[in-house]
């Protein structure tokens, strides 16, 4: 195998992780929207939470990102 092709492949399994980031960012959303509809006095609390997991699921897909590009350009 040559050494570009196999960039190019570490590169494709390096961001395989943004499959289970967006799936982990729409269950985070998909539960906040439920506990307001269900409670609504409580969104002042479960908004901030909600938005720290986002936080944290994205920082998860920038670092798989980051790696992509490492492997692309820099090996």
């Amino acid at each position: 195998m040559e050494a570009e092709a196999a960039k190019l492949i570490g590169a494709g399994i390096a961001v395989l992780p943004l499959l289970g980031v967006g799936l982990g960012i729409g269950n985070i959303f998909s539960s906040l929207i439920t506990s307001i509809a269900r409670n609504p006095a409580a969104r002042g609390e479960v908004f901030g939470i909600g938005i720290l997991g986002f936080a944290l699921t994205e920082a998860i897909a920038l670092f798989a990102l980051v790696v992509a590009l490492l492997l692309l350009f820099v090996f």
